[in-house]
Order: structure tokens, then C-alpha cells, then sequence
């Protein structure tokens, strides 16, 4: 049985079914193509939780498909900022409570303005990390928002 993370526990107190996906991590293959092999996924059915601090220091947090590349200028049009840049890789565990590899748009230390990549409307479902390393979440498109507030956009 998988440990519950905060963006399980989350799911569970508003009681969305969800579907979980360890995978093996002591590979090294951490980054989404391989993850969403691991899982049996398509690549355009699992997305990657990026964050950003923009201009203003505000962060942000964009969820694109792991098949693309987050497009920063598109991404900072979305929320309003002149520019953004990925946060520094040491700051991440500090302003979000999770780690390279293991970040979940769901539970996160504070709530942070977040985006998803408008293909997200093409989905039933869509799997993101449950909140650790090894570990993917598999939530009804619909759902999604009964979890997290967010908005569409042109991401990539």
C-alpha cells in the first residue's frame, strides 16, 4: 500500500476516487517520458508540475503534458507578469513541501496561482505526481477542481 501523501489525504477528504501508480524509481528515470512508460500512460495523459517565481516574486505553478516544454513566455502572459523563471531547484522543497520529482499540483505547503496546459479539456483523466518520488495520481479531469482552483492556458 502507497503512503499517503498530502495530495492523497486531500483527495480522500473530499472523496474523489483516484487511481494510484508506483513505479520504480531507483533507475535514475525520473523524468515524465519515462515515468509515463513506467505507469503504462500515454505522454500526453500525464502531466508535469513546473514552479515558477515571476517578476513580482510571486510563485506559480503551471501543470503541462511531460511531452512538452513549459513556453515561459506564454506562461507568464497567463498569470499577468512581465516574466518568469523557474524557481531554483533549492528553493523548491522550502516554498512547496515537495521535492524534484515527487511535486504535486495538489497539497502543497501554501496555495499558489495555478495553471494547467489548456489540452487538459481533451482528458478525462489526467495523472500527475501523487506527491513523492514513485509515485503518480490518476484523478477524473472533472474532479479536479472540487481539489484545486486553477485556470486554463496556452502553455507550451
Amino acid at each position: 500500500m502507497a503512503e499517503k501523501t498530502n495530495a492523497v489525504r486531500l483527495c480522500d477528504i473530499q472523496q474523489l476516487s483516484y487511481k494510484l501508480y508506483e513505479y520504480e524509481s531507483s533507475d535514475g528515470a525520473l523524468d515524465g517520458m519515462s515515468v509515463a512508460t513506467k505507469i503504462g500512460k500515454l505522454p500526453e495523459e500525464v502531466f508535469k508540475t513546473l514552479v515558477t517565481v515571476g517578476q513580482s516574486k510571486n510563485h506559480y505553478v503551471f501543470v503541462v503534458p511531460v511531452e512538452s516544454e513549459l513556453d515561459l513566455k506564454k506562461a507568464a502572459k497567463a498569470v499577468g507578469e512581465k516574466f518568469i523563471e523557474m524557481i531554483p531547484m533549492k528553493d523548491l522543497l522550502k516554498t512547496t513541501g515537495y521535492v524534484k520529482g515527487g511535486c504535486s499540483p495538489i497539497g502543497m505547503k501554501k496555495t499558489f496561482e495555478t495553471v494547467f496546459d489548456e489540452t487538459l479539456i481533451l482528458l478525462d483523466e489526467v495523472v500527475f505526481s501523487a506527491g513523492k518520488i514513485g509515485l503518480q495520481i490518476c484523478i477524473k479531469t472533472e474532479d479536479l477542481n472540487k481539489i484545486i482552483q486553477f485556470k486554463l492556458a496556452d502553455l507550451v
